[in-house]
Protein backbone atom coordinates (compact mmCIF):
# COMPACT_ATOMS: atom_id res chain seq x y z
CA UNK A 1 0.00 0.00 0.00
CA UNK A 2 1.31 3.49 -0.86
CA UNK A 3 1.42 5.78 2.13
CA UNK A 4 0.88 9.53 1.91
CA UNK A 5 1.93 10.18 5.48
CA UNK A 6 5.51 11.44 5.87
CA UNK A 7 7.39 9.58 8.61
CA UNK A 8 8.75 12.59 10.52
CA UNK A 9 7.29 15.88 11.64
CA UNK A 10 7.97 18.54 9.01
CA UNK A 11 10.09 21.32 10.57
CA UNK A 12 9.30 23.87 7.80
CA UNK A 13 6.00 25.18 6.52
CA UNK A 14 5.09 24.60 2.88
CA UNK A 15 5.80 28.20 1.73
CA UNK A 16 9.19 28.14 3.43
CA UNK A 17 9.96 24.78 1.88
CA UNK A 18 9.09 26.13 -1.56
CA UNK A 19 11.42 29.06 -0.99
CA UNK A 20 14.30 26.66 -0.32
CA UNK A 21 13.42 24.67 -3.47
CA UNK A 22 13.53 27.85 -5.56
CA UNK A 23 16.75 29.00 -3.91
CA UNK A 24 18.39 25.71 -4.88
CA UNK A 25 17.14 26.06 -8.46
CA UNK A 26 18.31 29.69 -8.65
CA UNK A 27 21.72 28.72 -7.31
CA UNK A 28 22.14 26.07 -10.01
CA UNK A 29 21.27 28.73 -12.62
CA UNK A 30 23.66 31.30 -11.15
CA UNK A 31 20.87 33.66 -10.10
CA UNK A 32 21.65 35.59 -6.88
CA UNK A 33 19.43 35.10 -3.83
CA UNK A 34 19.10 37.15 -0.67
CA UNK A 35 19.88 35.35 2.58
CA UNK A 36 17.58 36.64 5.32
CA UNK A 37 19.39 36.86 8.65
CA UNK A 38 20.41 39.42 11.24
CA UNK A 39 22.74 40.86 8.59
CA UNK A 40 21.18 39.95 5.23
CA UNK A 41 23.46 38.91 2.37
CA UNK A 42 23.08 38.73 -1.38
CA UNK A 43 24.97 35.76 -2.74
CA UNK A 44 25.51 33.46 -5.72
CA UNK A 45 27.61 30.33 -6.31
CA UNK A 46 31.06 30.99 -7.76
CA UNK A 47 30.63 27.92 -9.97
CA UNK A 48 27.50 29.09 -11.82
CA UNK A 49 27.34 32.87 -11.51
CA UNK A 50 27.67 34.72 -14.80
CA UNK A 51 28.30 38.33 -15.77
CA UNK A 52 24.66 39.32 -15.17
CA UNK A 53 24.69 37.70 -11.75
CA UNK A 54 27.84 39.59 -10.78
CA UNK A 55 26.28 42.84 -12.04
CA UNK A 56 23.26 42.26 -9.80
CA UNK A 57 25.52 41.50 -6.85
CA UNK A 58 27.41 44.71 -7.52
CA UNK A 59 24.41 47.04 -7.77
CA UNK A 60 22.29 45.47 -5.02
CA UNK A 61 25.01 45.15 -2.39
CA UNK A 62 26.87 47.52 -0.19
CA UNK A 63 30.08 47.20 1.73
CA UNK A 64 32.74 44.58 1.20
CA UNK A 65 32.13 41.63 -1.12
CA UNK A 66 33.84 38.33 -0.42
CA UNK A 67 34.30 34.81 -1.71
CA UNK A 68 33.20 32.32 0.95
CA UNK A 69 35.09 29.02 0.93
CA UNK A 70 35.31 26.02 3.22
CA UNK A 71 38.54 26.18 5.27
CA UNK A 72 40.03 23.19 3.43
CA UNK A 73 39.59 24.91 0.06
CA UNK A 74 40.70 28.30 1.34
CA UNK A 75 43.93 26.72 2.63
CA UNK A 76 44.84 25.70 -0.91
CA UNK A 77 43.93 29.08 -2.40
CA UNK A 78 45.87 31.03 0.24
CA UNK A 79 48.65 28.40 0.45
CA UNK A 80 48.57 28.29 4.25
CA UNK A 81 46.86 26.43 7.06
CA UNK A 82 43.31 27.36 7.96
CA UNK A 83 41.34 26.58 11.14
CA UNK A 84 39.18 23.53 10.38
CA UNK A 85 36.58 24.53 12.97
CA UNK A 86 35.59 27.71 11.13
CA UNK A 87 32.31 27.46 9.18
CA UNK A 88 33.88 29.36 6.27
CA UNK A 89 36.80 31.53 5.27
CA UNK A 90 36.09 34.85 3.53
CA UNK A 91 38.41 36.20 0.84
CA UNK A 92 38.07 39.89 -0.01
CA UNK A 93 36.89 40.70 -3.54
CA UNK A 94 37.68 43.98 -5.21
CA UNK A 95 34.96 46.07 -6.84
CA UNK A 96 33.86 45.83 -9.55
CA UNK A 97 33.67 42.13 -8.84
CA UNK A 98 36.34 40.03 -10.55
CA UNK A 99 35.54 37.98 -13.63
CA UNK A 100 33.60 34.73 -13.52
CA UNK A 101 36.53 32.65 -14.82
CA UNK A 102 38.68 33.64 -11.84
CA UNK A 103 35.87 32.80 -9.43
CA UNK A 104 35.42 29.38 -11.00
CA UNK A 105 39.15 28.65 -10.74
CA UNK A 106 39.16 29.70 -7.09
CA UNK A 107 36.24 27.35 -6.39
CA UNK A 108 37.46 24.35 -8.39
CA UNK A 109 40.88 22.82 -7.63
CA UNK A 110 40.70 20.67 -10.77
CA UNK A 111 41.00 23.79 -12.96
CA UNK A 112 44.24 25.58 -13.77
CA UNK A 113 45.17 27.40 -10.58
CA UNK A 114 46.30 30.78 -11.89
CA UNK A 115 44.79 33.02 -9.24
CA UNK A 116 45.27 36.58 -8.04
CA UNK A 117 46.40 37.28 -4.50
CA UNK A 118 43.45 37.18 -2.11
CA UNK A 119 43.30 38.79 1.30
CA UNK A 120 41.31 37.26 4.12
CA UNK A 121 38.49 39.23 5.65
CA UNK A 122 36.00 38.55 8.41
CA UNK A 123 33.45 35.92 7.41
CA UNK A 124 29.81 36.89 7.97
CA UNK A 125 27.93 34.96 10.63
CA UNK A 126 25.63 33.64 7.87
CA UNK A 127 28.54 31.98 6.05
CA UNK A 128 27.57 28.45 7.07
CA UNK A 129 24.08 28.86 5.61
CA UNK A 130 25.55 30.40 2.46
CA UNK A 131 27.78 27.36 1.87
CA UNK A 132 24.86 25.09 2.75
CA UNK A 133 22.96 26.51 -0.24
CA UNK A 134 25.83 25.58 -2.56
CA UNK A 135 25.90 22.06 -1.15
CA UNK A 136 22.13 21.60 -1.42
CA UNK A 137 22.45 22.53 -5.09
CA UNK A 138 25.29 19.95 -5.40
CA UNK A 139 27.64 22.68 -6.52
CA UNK A 140 31.09 23.44 -5.21
CA UNK A 141 30.64 25.11 -1.80
CA UNK A 142 32.06 28.47 -2.83
CA UNK A 143 29.80 31.54 -2.71
CA UNK A 144 30.19 35.17 -3.72
CA UNK A 145 28.53 37.22 -0.99
CA UNK A 146 28.05 40.81 0.13
CA UNK A 147 25.78 42.76 2.51
CA UNK A 148 22.56 43.54 0.64
CA UNK A 149 21.75 47.21 0.07
CA UNK A 150 18.84 48.60 2.15
CA UNK A 151 15.77 48.93 -0.05
CA UNK A 152 17.13 46.47 -2.60
CA UNK A 153 13.71 44.91 -3.18
CA UNK A 154 12.24 48.21 -4.41
CA UNK A 155 14.90 48.58 -7.11
CA UNK A 156 14.05 47.32 -10.59
CA UNK A 157 17.04 44.93 -10.54
CA UNK A 158 15.95 43.30 -7.28
CA UNK A 159 12.27 42.87 -7.99
CA UNK A 160 12.49 39.19 -8.97
CA UNK A 161 15.16 38.01 -6.54
CA UNK A 162 14.24 35.48 -3.90
CA UNK A 163 14.68 35.89 -0.16
CA UNK A 164 15.30 32.73 1.88
CA UNK A 165 15.97 32.54 5.64
CA UNK A 166 19.41 31.26 6.57
CA UNK A 167 17.90 29.02 9.24
CA UNK A 168 15.69 27.28 6.66
CA UNK A 169 18.68 26.26 4.55
CA UNK A 170 20.32 24.69 7.61
CA UNK A 171 17.09 22.87 8.57
CA UNK A 172 16.42 21.57 5.07
CA UNK A 173 18.25 18.18 5.25
CA UNK A 174 15.91 17.09 8.05
CA UNK A 175 12.97 18.56 6.15
CA UNK A 176 13.82 16.35 3.17
CA UNK A 177 13.47 13.28 5.38
CA UNK A 178 10.28 14.56 6.98
CA UNK A 179 8.50 14.81 3.62
CA UNK A 180 9.72 11.50 2.19
CA UNK A 181 6.91 9.22 1.05
CA UNK A 182 6.39 6.04 -0.95
CA UNK A 183 5.27 6.79 -4.50
CA UNK A 184 5.54 3.44 -6.31
CA UNK A 185 6.02 -0.25 -5.57
CA UNK A 186 6.50 -3.06 -8.08
CA UNK A 187 7.84 -6.60 -8.35
CA UNK A 188 11.20 -6.74 -10.14
CA UNK A 189 12.66 -10.27 -10.17
CA UNK A 190 16.45 -10.20 -9.93
CA UNK A 191 18.93 -12.86 -10.89
CA UNK A 192 19.98 -13.36 -7.27
CA UNK A 193 16.54 -12.68 -5.74
CA UNK A 194 13.55 -13.67 -7.85
CA UNK A 195 11.04 -12.32 -5.33
CA UNK A 196 12.53 -8.80 -5.16
CA UNK A 197 10.40 -5.66 -5.07
CA UNK A 198 11.33 -2.05 -5.73
CA UNK A 199 9.79 0.69 -3.61
CA UNK A 200 10.39 4.26 -4.78
CA UNK A 201 10.49 7.22 -2.38
CA UNK A 202 10.30 10.90 -3.21
CA UNK A 203 10.47 14.00 -1.05
CA UNK A 204 8.34 17.13 -1.29
CA UNK A 205 10.87 18.83 -3.56
CA UNK A 206 10.00 16.24 -6.25
CA UNK A 207 13.72 15.88 -6.84
CA UNK A 208 15.88 12.79 -6.85
CA UNK A 209 14.25 9.52 -5.84
CA UNK A 210 15.54 6.96 -3.36
CA UNK A 211 14.83 3.25 -3.81
CA UNK A 212 14.35 0.30 -1.50
CA UNK A 213 15.15 -3.15 -2.91
CA UNK A 214 13.10 -5.58 -0.84
CA UNK A 215 13.84 -9.28 -0.92
CA UNK A 216 11.07 -11.48 0.46
CA UNK A 217 9.15 -9.75 3.24
CA UNK A 218 11.69 -8.02 5.49
CA UNK A 219 8.94 -5.89 7.03
CA UNK A 220 7.50 -9.05 8.61
CA UNK A 221 10.82 -10.21 10.10
CA UNK A 222 11.87 -9.38 13.65
CA UNK A 223 15.40 -8.22 12.70
CA UNK A 224 15.84 -8.28 8.91
CA UNK A 225 19.18 -7.80 7.21
CA UNK A 226 19.47 -4.23 5.87
CA UNK A 227 22.11 -2.63 3.70
CA UNK A 228 22.42 1.15 3.19
CA UNK A 229 23.97 1.61 -0.24
CA UNK A 230 24.78 5.06 -1.62
CA UNK A 231 24.32 5.12 -5.38
CA UNK A 232 27.52 4.86 -7.42
CA UNK A 233 27.07 5.40 -11.15
CA UNK A 234 30.64 4.38 -11.95
CA UNK A 235 30.73 1.31 -9.73
CA UNK A 236 27.14 0.05 -9.77
CA UNK A 237 26.37 0.65 -13.45
CA UNK A 238 29.73 0.72 -15.24
CA UNK A 239 31.57 -1.80 -13.08
CA UNK A 240 34.39 0.61 -12.20
CA UNK A 241 37.34 -1.01 -10.46
CA UNK A 242 38.19 2.20 -8.54
CA UNK A 243 35.79 1.26 -5.73
CA UNK A 244 34.03 -1.78 -4.29
CA UNK A 245 30.49 -0.45 -4.70
CA UNK A 246 29.35 -2.82 -7.44
CA UNK A 247 30.39 -5.99 -5.61
CA UNK A 248 28.92 -4.65 -2.37
CA UNK A 249 25.53 -4.01 -4.01
CA UNK A 250 25.33 -7.32 -5.85
CA UNK A 251 26.75 -9.18 -2.86
CA UNK A 252 24.11 -7.71 -0.55
CA UNK A 253 21.26 -8.72 -2.86
CA UNK A 254 22.72 -12.23 -3.28
CA UNK A 255 23.08 -12.68 0.48
CA UNK A 256 19.50 -11.55 1.09
CA UNK A 257 18.37 -13.89 -1.67
CA UNK A 258 20.02 -16.80 0.14
CA UNK A 259 18.54 -15.76 3.51
CA UNK A 260 15.12 -15.25 1.93
CA UNK A 261 14.59 -11.74 3.29
CA UNK A 262 16.32 -8.37 3.42
CA UNK A 263 16.28 -4.74 2.30
CA UNK A 264 18.81 -2.66 0.41
CA UNK A 265 18.17 1.07 0.74
CA UNK A 266 19.56 2.52 -2.48
CA UNK A 267 20.19 6.14 -1.52
CA UNK A 268 20.62 8.90 -4.09
CA UNK A 269 23.69 10.24 -2.29
CA UNK A 270 26.47 9.72 -4.83
CA UNK A 271 30.04 10.16 -3.63
CA UNK A 272 29.06 10.07 0.07
CA UNK A 273 26.64 12.89 -0.57
CA UNK A 274 28.65 15.26 -2.79
CA UNK A 275 26.99 14.29 -6.09
CA UNK A 276 28.28 12.66 -9.25
CA UNK A 277 30.00 15.70 -10.82
CA UNK A 278 31.86 16.48 -7.61
CA UNK A 279 32.80 12.80 -7.25
CA UNK A 280 34.36 12.90 -10.71
CA UNK A 281 36.26 16.02 -9.68
CA UNK A 282 37.45 14.15 -6.59
CA UNK A 283 38.64 11.32 -8.86
CA UNK A 284 40.72 13.86 -10.77
CA UNK A 285 42.37 14.95 -7.53
CA UNK A 286 42.91 11.33 -6.52
CA UNK A 287 44.72 10.77 -9.79
CA UNK A 288 47.02 13.61 -8.72
CA UNK A 289 47.86 11.85 -5.44
CA UNK A 290 45.15 12.69 -2.90
CA UNK A 291 43.18 9.98 -1.14
CA UNK A 292 39.38 9.99 -1.19
CA UNK A 293 39.09 11.94 2.09
CA UNK A 294 41.55 14.69 1.16
CA UNK A 295 40.10 14.94 -2.35
CA UNK A 296 36.63 15.67 -0.95
CA UNK A 297 38.05 18.23 1.45
CA UNK A 298 40.05 19.91 -1.30
CA UNK A 299 36.74 20.53 -3.06
CA UNK A 300 35.34 22.13 0.10
CA UNK A 301 33.23 19.17 1.24
CA UNK A 302 33.49 17.05 4.35
CA UNK A 303 34.70 13.47 4.01
CA UNK A 304 31.12 12.20 4.38
CA UNK A 305 28.12 14.42 3.61
CA UNK A 306 25.37 11.79 3.60
CA UNK A 307 21.97 12.46 5.17
CA UNK A 308 21.13 9.32 7.18
CA UNK A 309 17.75 10.75 8.18
CA UNK A 310 16.65 9.73 4.67
CA UNK A 311 17.45 6.07 5.41
CA UNK A 312 15.71 6.24 8.78
CA UNK A 313 12.59 7.72 7.17
CA UNK A 314 12.55 4.97 4.54
CA UNK A 315 12.79 2.25 7.20
CA UNK A 316 9.98 3.80 9.20
CA UNK A 317 7.77 4.04 6.11
CA UNK A 318 8.50 0.38 5.35
CA UNK A 319 7.56 -0.64 8.88
CA UNK A 320 11.05 -1.89 9.70
CA UNK A 321 12.21 -1.03 13.23
CA UNK A 322 14.96 -3.38 14.42
CA UNK A 323 17.62 -4.37 11.90
CA UNK A 324 20.86 -6.20 11.37
CA UNK A 325 23.00 -3.72 9.45
CA UNK A 326 25.18 -5.11 6.66
CA UNK A 327 28.23 -2.82 6.77
CA UNK A 328 31.93 -2.55 7.56
CA UNK A 329 31.55 1.06 8.64
CA UNK A 330 31.07 1.67 12.40
CA UNK A 331 30.32 5.31 11.61
CA UNK A 332 27.30 4.27 9.57
CA UNK A 333 26.04 2.26 12.56
CA UNK A 334 26.41 5.30 14.83
CA UNK A 335 24.82 7.71 12.36
CA UNK A 336 21.78 5.53 11.71
CA UNK A 337 21.35 4.75 15.41
CA UNK A 338 21.42 8.48 16.11
CA UNK A 339 18.40 8.77 13.80
CA UNK A 340 16.43 6.39 16.02
CA UNK A 341 16.95 3.03 14.29
CA UNK A 342 17.47 0.02 16.58
CA UNK A 343 20.53 -1.84 15.24
CA UNK A 344 20.86 -5.18 16.99
CA UNK A 345 23.90 -6.38 15.04
CA UNK A 346 26.55 -5.17 12.61
CA UNK A 347 27.05 -7.82 9.93
CA UNK A 348 30.42 -7.66 8.08
CA UNK A 349 30.33 -7.15 4.30
CA UNK A 350 33.87 -7.48 2.98
CA UNK A 351 35.29 -8.11 -0.49
CA UNK A 352 38.86 -8.66 -1.60
CA UNK A 353 40.80 -5.88 -3.35
CA UNK A 354 40.85 -6.13 -7.15
CA UNK A 355 44.33 -4.72 -7.76
CA UNK A 356 42.99 -1.26 -8.65
CA UNK A 357 41.02 -0.32 -5.54
CA UNK A 358 43.64 -1.43 -3.00
CA UNK A 359 44.57 2.08 -1.89
CA UNK A 360 40.90 3.06 -1.84
CA UNK A 361 40.12 0.23 0.58
CA UNK A 362 43.18 1.08 2.67
CA UNK A 363 41.93 4.65 2.94
CA UNK A 364 38.48 3.43 4.07
CA UNK A 365 40.15 1.46 6.85
CA UNK A 366 42.68 4.10 7.84
CA UNK A 367 40.65 7.30 7.51
CA UNK A 368 37.04 6.12 8.05
CA UNK A 369 37.68 3.23 10.44
CA UNK A 370 36.08 0.58 8.23
CA UNK A 371 36.60 -2.90 9.65
CA UNK A 372 38.22 -4.69 6.71
CA UNK A 373 40.74 -6.89 8.52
Amino acid sequence: MISSRPPFQNPLSTPRTRAVHRAIADARRGVPVVLAARKPLILAPAETVGAEGLRLLDVLSTGEASLLLAPSRAAAVLKREMPDHAPAIALKLARPLIDTATLKRAADPTMEQILPHFEMTEAPEEAQAALALGKLARLLPAMVAAPVRPGWATRREGADLLTVPAADLLAYPLELASTLMKVAEVSVPLDAARDARLVAFRALDQGIEHMAILVGEPEKQETPLVRLHSECFTGDLLGSLRCDCGPQLQGAIARMGREGHGAVLYLAQEGRGIGLINKLRAYTLQDEGLDTVDANKALGWQADERNFHIAAAMLEALGIGKIRLLTNNPGKVESLAACGIDIVERVPHKFEPNGVNNSYLETKARRFGHLLG
